[in-house]
Parts: structure tokens; sequence; C-alpha cells
């Protein structure tokens, strides 16, 4: 085996060799022991084409490349060792199974390795042979190691695969193992690695310092030192990452140059009127957004832009002047939400800003009568109603618009791509304005929301009360309820919350029904106890949320239906019941509802995190209100694909960088994606043809990029 020899020979920069089309693209069938069986199992893998193979990257690597004496070898510790073969040792044992053992010695002492059930191992091995033996070093009599990874030496050059160096460890399935893995990607190496073209602009790779990408991918694999390894692992993180950032920052471009759209008259009378008379000063990062927005609305190029920050920092009120914009000009708005109770709120919220200046607002909910639902389809297709607020219930085929102008999605994490392009395809091509109350970290907002412009909110209006927080022990559980008692008898309210409705043998949890009557009548008898859940008909959840805003109910027992969209300013008061079942970001979500007033605010939370991750979770509750930390640490706790559901977003899947710990890398990727980009809106140049091609090939029509 060549190959490390030949990568020894190859320049770290630049790409100065011969390339070779070397059957890439052919299954994987093709290689030496792929037979139908274990092709099945190797697409179990992802592994369909020969390709694959070179980038089926190790999950982590052992160092084995420390040899020891046997008189070095320490019991219970997972060693290297190299020696002869002296004796083999083959038989039955006394269950019927087999064994098949042989006696390894150096100058230094005897050991021995041991088979269970593998007879064919003493055809591996004859005495005399040098071997490289790794594994667990257990006494058993002696010194020996049970089924150890092996290495026989043949005297020559040839480099070591399995022992005697660091070695990578793969992701597998049952019916593969390690061993094969590892000498099939060996073998493709040495036969296919040439196959592979350089596909980043040579001035990159030496402005960089990169080294190539031959180089790059047999250092990962089988890497002669651990520097190495990481050389080549940033080399091919980078190209992950810039292929990455290159079609979503083609397809910012596309969207903001090549799609004509609105161009609105961002000085108009209901906007100054509505500016000049909020009941409060607007923060310094809402005015920001504003502008920005202002900016954006302006262009005659269709504006997307997210709009993020704090529970309670608001957004709303930012929304409602870009739909001030849009009706000065004669433009439809429509506001979707996804909760009936959210989409109440922002209903009742544009109605008290807009609805004196005579704008008319339309609330569209999926559980309307038959003749309501006509009358208000009707009303939004002649141009009747200037805003229309609802769930998806706006997706929906029978709504049409008659000139929408603005698309203003909030909390859009709970909405798939396709949901949010039908909204934008009701109108020729309006702007569109997402909202959420959860902050995005910087690595997400590059990748997930990477083609859209960014507003972040980070100051909280002024005037708010201090909000703590406890973590609740199991043993504090009775003395929080009596808390919730007393600071309700002063004159406070209170929500209780669950993770479900209903009692699950699985989970094991109270219910929100069970427990919303026996408080009522234990812990909190004589207080009036509601109870609000998603099962609940959208006329009795008003009725609910009506009666606690009255303060005609005092303590709220709700399920996460109130997770958003609730402002309730005299209720300051919250626990959280079995807080290890929810997200953190969730948690701040929930937390969010309270200390909306002037008082003081209290949050207990009260959970048994019974693994690490819960008990992170809840650490970091108690340990900041930061909505920006929060959304951080969530991120790094359940991983980018989970955070926000990000696998709704289209990205192509990652095989080796990690948005979270490459942050570094990416902001790197994404600098030279718009400098490429920027001289090169279409790939169209000799030294950019092949990154197009990659590019087209990751994205595989998730969306339409770059010209031809």
């Amino acid at each position: 085996m060549a190959l490390i020899f030949a990568l020894r020979s190859l320049r770290l920069c630049g790409s100065n060799y011969e390339i070779m089309d070397d059957g890439l693209k052919e299954s994987v069938q093709v290689l030496k022991g792929v037979g139908p069986r274990r092709l099945r199992l190797l697409k179990r893998l992802g592994i369909e084409t020969v390709e694959d193979i070179l980038y089926f990257f190790p999950r982590r690597y052992e160092d084995r490349s420390c040899i020891k004496t046997v008189s070095q070898l320490r019991v219970g510790d997972v060693e290297t060792v190299c020696g002869e073969v002296r004796i083999l040792d083959s038989r039955r044992t006394r269950k019927g199974g087999h064994l098949f053992q042989m006696a390894v010695s150096d100058n230094t002492g005897v050991m021995y390795a041991v088979w269970f059930n593998q007879p064919y191992m003493k055809d591996r091995f004859k005495a005399g042979d040098t071997v490289i033996l790794h594994g667990r070093v257990r006494a058993h009599g002696h010194i020996q190691m049970v089924g150890p990874e092996y290495e026989i030496l043949s005297g020559g050059d040839e480099d070591l695969l399995h022992t005697g160096r660091i070695v990578p460890v793969y992701s597998s399935t049952e019916g593969l193992n390690q061993r094969w893995l590892r000498s099939l990607v060996r073998s493709t190496l040495d036969g296919h690695l040439n196959g592979v073209e350089e596909f980043l602009p040579g001035s990159l790779i030496e402005g960089l310092g990169l080294p190539s990408l031959l180089w790059a991918l047999a250092a990962v694999h089988f890497p002669d030192s651990f520097e190495d390894m990481e050389k080549a692992r940033r080399r091919l993180i980078l190209d992950e990452f810039l292929i990455l950032q290159a079609g979503i920052v083609a397809r910012k471009r596309k969207m903001k140059l090549g799609t004509p759209g609105i161009a609105h008259d961002t000085g108009g009378e209901l906007f100054k009127k509505l500016l000049r008379g909020l009941p409060f000063d607007l923060t310094g990062a809402q005015r920001r957004a504003i502008e920005e927005i202002k900016t954006d609305m302006a262009r005659e190029r269709p504006m997307t832009r997210l709009v993020h920050g704090e529970v309670g920092s608001g957004k709303t009120v930012v929304a409602a002047l870009a739909v001030a914009i849009a009706m000065d000009g004669g433009y439809q708005s429509a506001v979707m939400a996804p909760t009936e109770i959210l989409a109440s709120q922002h209903y009742q919220t544009l109605q008290l800003l807009l609805g004196a200046a005579g704008a008319r607002v339309e609330l569209l909910l999926g559980d309307l009568t038959p003749r309501r639902r006509r009358a208000a389809l009707d009303a939004i297709a002649s141009g009747a109603r200037d805003v229309v607020v609802g769930t998806h219930a706006l997706i929906q085929e029978d709504v049409n618009f008659s000139n929408l102008g603005l698309a203003v999605i909030d909390e859009q994490h709970r909405f798939g791509v396709a949901q949010r392009a039908v909204l934008r395809r009701k109108g020729p091509m309006p702007d569109v304005i997402v909202m959420t109350a959860t902050p995005i970290p910087r690595t997400l907002a590059l990748t997930v929301y990477g083609d859209l412009d960014v507003s972040v909110i980070d100051e909280l209006p002024p005037g708010r009360g201090r909000l703590t927080t406890h973590i609740v022990p199991p043993s504090k559980l009775c003395q929080a309820y009596a808390f919730i008692r007393e600071k309700v008898m002063a004159g406070n309210q209170a929500y209780i919350i669950y993770p479900l409705v209903e009692e699950s043998d699985k989970l094991e949890l109270k219910a929100a029904v069970e427990m919303a009557d026996r408080l009522g009548r234990r812990e909190l008898a004589g207080i009036s106890v509601g109870l609000i859940h998603g099962r609940m008909g959208w006329d009795e959840r008003a009725d609910v949320m009506r009666r606690f805003k009255k303060g005609q109910i005092k303590v709220l027992v709700a399920t996460t239906v109130i997770e958003v969209g609730i402002d309730v300013p005299a209720a300051n008061v919250m626990l959280i019941e079995h807080a290890e079942r929810f997200g953190l970001a969730q948690l701040h979500q929930l937390r969010g509802r309270i200390g909306r007033g002037s008082g003081r605010a209290w949050c207990m939370i009260y959970g048994e995190a019974k693994t690490d991750e819960a008990r992170r979770r809840l650490k970091a509750m108690d340990e900041t209100g930061d909505g920006f930390v929060i959304a951080q640490k969530d991120l790094e706790i359940r991983g980018p694909g989970e955070f926000f559901g990000t696998r709704q977003h289209g990205l192509p899947d990652l095989k080796i960088g990690d948005i979270v710990a490459d942050l570094a890398i990416m902001e790197t990727a994404r600098k030279e994606a718009e400098a490429i980009l920027e001289a090169d809106p279409s790939l169209s140049l000799p030294e950019h043809a092949r990154l197009k091609e990659k590019v087209i090939e990751r994205f595989k029509g998730r969306f339409a990029l770059l010209s031809a």
C-alpha cells in the first residue's frame, strides 16, 4: 500500500497534479468485497457511490501509536503491544463453543490473545508472525487480551492500518465491523483518490494557506498525527461550509436582485400618525429595526427580513408600523401566527393601534362557521379588509387577497418552508417579515436564516419589574404552592404550567386537568382556579383568557398553549412543573409570560432532572434570564438538527462540520462566499465552475440557484 508515501509527495497547498475521472459516481458495488448484502448495509450508512466512501468521515479516532512491551502492560487499560507469535491453540470448549488463543512474546514477557467462537482466526496467524495487538488487558492466570484488534507485519515498508497508529473509528451498522470498513476506506483511497478534483479557486487556497483536497481526504482518514488530522478536518469543514454558504448567498442575491417587488412609500400619513400616537417611547432597538424595514420596503425588490429579540421586546409594534407603510400605498397585509390565542392577541393589538386610523382588520381562524368564513373570504378578496390576521387558515387554497403587499409571520419556526412560501404566493411578490421571540444564535443566523436580512431587538421597554427564577426541589413543591397562595392573596395572579393534558402511563406526569381540580379543592382552596389547554374549543379558551385578564380567575392552570401570545401584566407568578420535559427555549418562552408589568415577578421551576441534558437546561434557566444566552445554550445542548426544528429549512446535511463548534470556520466561509459571488454572481468564470457544480449538486433542487 503506497497511499501515505504518495500523500507525502503531494503539495500541501494548491492543486498542481493531474486529475483523472476515476469512477467516483459509480455504485459502491464495483468495489472489491461489496456484494448485495453489504451494499444494503452500506446504504443504511448513506453510502451508495465510490465518492461516498471518500466522504464517509471517521466519527472519532483511537491513538494506537504508543506500542508497549509486554512487561509494561497494565491490567484494565486499553493498550497496544508488539510481539512474535509463538504458540497457537484452537479447540472446542466444554459448553460446545470454540476457543482460539495464541501466545505472543517479546524479550520482556509473554501474553495471550484470545478469540471465542471465531474458528477461522486460526488460519490468520502462524508461528513466527510479528503482530501488533490492541485491546483491553485482562488478568486470567496470565496477561491476555480478548478479541483484540490486530495487524500482521510482513517486514516490509507497508503502512499500518488497524493498530500501531492513529486509527479511525466510523459510524457503523450491524453486519459491518470496523476492521472491514477501515479496509474498504483504505482500498478506496488507494484506487480512487486521484479521481477527486479540487473545486476551490486556487487564489482562495493560497490566500488561506489550505492543504490540498487530496491530502486532506487521505489525512482525515489515516492521519500521521493529530495535528495533521485537525489540519485536514479544517480544510474539509471549510469546503462543506463554503458550498453551503455559496448556496445561501446565491439565494439571497437572487431574491434581492432577480425578482421585482413593491417600492412602498415609507413616508405616508398613516405611518406618521401611528408613530406619533404611540402611548410609549420606542426603544433604540425598535427604532433601528423600523429604519431597516423602511429601507427595505422602499426598494423595488422584495423584502425578506427576520426580526428577532427577547420575549416582550416589542416586535408586534414594529410589525404594526410595517403594516401602516403597506396601507399607505393601498396594499393589504397578512399576519400569520401559529396559535389561535396569539392570532387573537395580534388582532386586538392591531385593532387598537390601526383601527382608530380607519384600518379594517379581519380575524380568520380555522373554526369559523361556514357563513362567517364565506363573508370573511369575500371581504378579503374584494379588498374590503386592509389587514388579515389568522393561523394556518390564511394559507388555505380558498383564501385570496385583492392586493397583498406585506406578509408577517410570527413565531416563524412553527411553520415549514412550504407554508411560508404559500403565504408569499398570495400576492404578486409581497414583502415578508418573519418574527420570533426566541433570539437566534449567530451560527443559525449564518445558516438556517442566512438568506434573510436580520434585525435584532435586544432591548426591553423601560419600567419592567425584576423577575427572579428559583429551582424548586421535590421536597419544596408544597412550599411553592403556599408561595402562590400568599402572592395571590396579596393581589397577584399566577400560572401553573403542566406538560400534558391527560395522564400518561408512559411519562407518569401529572395532568393539567386533574391538577386544576385538585389544587382548587386543596392547596389553593378558596381561590378561583381556571384551566386552559389545547384540546379545548376556541370559544372556551377565549372565555377563560378573558376572565383571567379581567382578574376573575386568579390562578390559571395551563399547558404550553400559553407559551406565546399571552400578555397579562397582573400575572407575575409562575410555577412550571415537570420542567425537565420542556426544551430550554420553551422554558424561557413560558417564563416570558410574566414580568411584563412594573412589579416584581417570580418564576419557580420544578423538575427532577435525571439526565445530564435536563440538568444543563435547568441550570441555564437558573443562571440567566438573557434570551440570547439561553438560545446559544439551547443550541449547544440540543444540537443544530433539533433547535427550532431546523431540519424543515431544506439545508443540505453536513457530513463533517458542526455549525456550533465550528462557527469561526463558518464565518470565514460566509465571507469568502460573499466575495466570490460579488465578483462572479453566476459563478460563470472557469475558476468557479467546479464550485458551481458542487453547490447545485448539494442543494439538489431545494431552491433555484444561480442563473445559467
